[in-house]
């Protein structure tokens, strides 16, 4: 895990450069506090700048790395899990790999399959490698926006780097604020599409790359999209067929994300999805005892789980840690986790993570976590909320039967205590528009924005006038395609939340220089549960249910 940067501009002397790489590499320095090296380009303003937390073959994955005919460059922030299959078969193919780090195995891959190389990748990663034969950097981010890639561009200068802070620490960049990612994080407590709360600073989008290249005097860039995932309904099978393979997708991800060279871990709330992390990978590790980390607040059992992830440590056999927050602690680390997070995003997750990745750094450099659950698996609260709505409509006016995929009301009263505890949420949703637009409803669910345009100067919220969030929330929601409610609720989640709940996994375990994996992310289980037909993946509304079905006899009934 590390931390990358680089620029091309159309003018400026290579001291120049290397200054400006120096200061921006010593704003992520967190990122990677094993090594650092610059490289620059001897024909081009072009420069890659790199600090390393050494995790595989960490003797010999220096960056940045240069393939033997000086033709490719890489910088590389991430892991590549299948690296040793594909070692394997480029070195089959001639391409003269001499050690085991993936970065290696990356820069070689790009030299045979070239941008197609991302498809063949497992694992997180955001990238850059300088082509010093056609002139031309290309740059890509993991599917599903685990890693991090930031950029700053204006048609003499292209500047990138893992963090926004980075960015700034370049005096031509300055902190303006982006009054459409403003009214974005207002609403979601995010900010959609490529957007950030800086004004001129991108982010990467998941599943896109980029290229630059250098035309006449100026800079040209181009964004492509390589991957988005694909609904494709499989109307062949049972659901024991889609627990069964699920089962397996969720053992071999759990195979690959332990490959490390360094002692590996995994945080361990007590819920279902990092409980099931913890046991499925104790099978896998043959007697040898993994280290758990586990955090509550002190304030009182209601913020206590630590009786559930006691009970999972002791049921998988693992060394079981734990750190308790207290909220006396709070005026010395937010001006920290501020810092670390450049920008506010998606909820106080933060502060506990932070400190249980604190506490796993003493003892550990990976760990693995339980991510993307809720997400994939249908995990939510609001899920239930949306649909119930969804299936009165439909048994009032006596369509259900008419639509492919249906939940029935029938079949989800025995779930609904699951919102026993959401009442305030239910009250709120009906108090407006009850059995309108699927999409509008489920804007209102995902709205934070009441109350908050209050606390703000209406002057900086205006901005550009004619923008509008749930615009933006619309397009992706209603993409073509989705077949069904669940699916347009889990995709918009997909593109929007989950991307900012992985900012703050990556922020709080890079803050304490240690690298996170989340092998429920693994793009194959994503790509599995978009084939499965909606009513199946929930079915009767239970939340998670083939996620249980899948884990039920690896994990302790509570």
């Amino acid at each position: 895990m590390c931390g990358i940067t680089g620029q091309l501009s159309t003018s400026g002397s290579s001291n120049e450069l290397r200054a400006r790489l120096t200061k921006m590499m010593a704003a992520i320095r967190h990122r990677g506090p094993d090594d650092d090296g610059i490289w620059l380009d001897d024909q081009r303003p072009v420069g890659l700048g790199h600090v390393r937390l050494a995790i595989i073959d960490p003797e010999n994955g220096k960056q940045p790395m240069v393939t033997e005919d000086g033709r490719y460059i890489l910088v590389f922030n991430g892991a590549i899990y299948n690296y040793l299959e594909l070692r394997r078969e480029l070195i089959g193919k001639g391409h003269p790999i001499h050690s085991y780090s993936d970065t290696e195995v990356l820069l070689y891959a790009y030299r045979e399959w070239g941008e197609r190389c991302l498809t063949r990748l497992q694992g997180m990663f955001a990238l850059a490698i300088w082509d010093k034969a056609e002139q031309k950097l290309f740059c890509a981010r993991d599917r599903l926006g685990i890693k991090p890639f930031y950029y700053s561009f204006d048609g003499q200068r292209l500047m990138f780097a893992s963090e926004i802070k980075a960015l700034l620490a370049d005096e031509s960049v300055q902190a303006q604020t982006n009054s459409e990612g403003l009214q974005d994080y207002l609403t979601f407590q995010f900010c959609l599409d490529e957007k950030t709360l800086f004004k001129g600073i991108n982010k990467l989008e998941p599943g896109y790359c980029l290229t630059a290249w250098y035309e006449d005097s100026a800079l040209k860039l181009k964004l492509h999209q390589y991957w988005d995932l694909q609904y494709n309904i499989d109307e062949e099978h049972d659901e024991r067929y889609f627990i069964d393979t699920l089962s397996g997708l969720l053992d071999d991800s759990i195979r690959l994300h332990m490959r490390s060279d360094l002692p590996l871990g995994a945080h361990l709330s007590g819920g279902l999805d990092s409980s099931s992390i913890v046991c499925l990978a104790s099978r896998m590790l043959g007697g040898e005892q993994m280290k758990t980390f586990t955090g509550a607040f002190s304030e009182g059992p209601q913020f206590d789980e630590t009786a559930y992830a006691k009970e999972v440590s002791s049921f998988a056999g693992t060394d079981y840690n734990e750190i308790y927050i207290s909220g006396h602690t709070l005026p010395d680390i937010l001006p920290k986790l501020m810092y670390y997070m450049d920008e506010p995003l998606a909820g106080p997750g933060a502060i506990p993570q932070y400190y249980v990745s604190q506490l796993a750094s003493n003892h550990v450099k990976v760990v693995m976590g339980g991510q993307g659950g809720d997400e994939l698996f249908i995990g939510y609260a609001r899920y239930m909320a949306a649909y119930l709505e969804k299936c009165l409509s439909g048994a009032i006016n006596q369509t259900a039967h008419q639509r492919r995929y249906a939940v029935s009301l029938e079949s989800i009263v025995p779930n609904l205590p699951l919102l026993g505890t959401y009442q305030p949420m239910l009250q709120s949703l009906w108090r407006d528009g009850l059995f309108g637009p699927a999409d509008e409803r489920y804007f209102r669910l995902v709205d934070r924005s009441e109350g908050m345009s209050q606390l703000f100067n209406q002057e900086s919220l205006r901005g550009t006038s004619n923008y509008s969030s749930f615009d933006s929330f619309q397009r992706i929601f209603n993409r073509p395609e989705l077949h069904s409610l669940v699916n347009q609720m889990t995709y918009f989640d997909l593109k929007g939340s989950l991307p900012a709940l992985l900012h703050v996994e990556d922020r709080t375990s890079m803050a304490n220089s240690i690298e996170s994996r989340v092998p429920l992310l693994d793009h194959r289980i994503v790509e599995f549960l978009a084939t499965i037909p909606p009513n199946i993946k929930f079915s009767g509304g239970r939340v998670k249910h083939l996620f249980k079905e899948s884990v039920r006899s690896a994990v302790p009934p509570n």
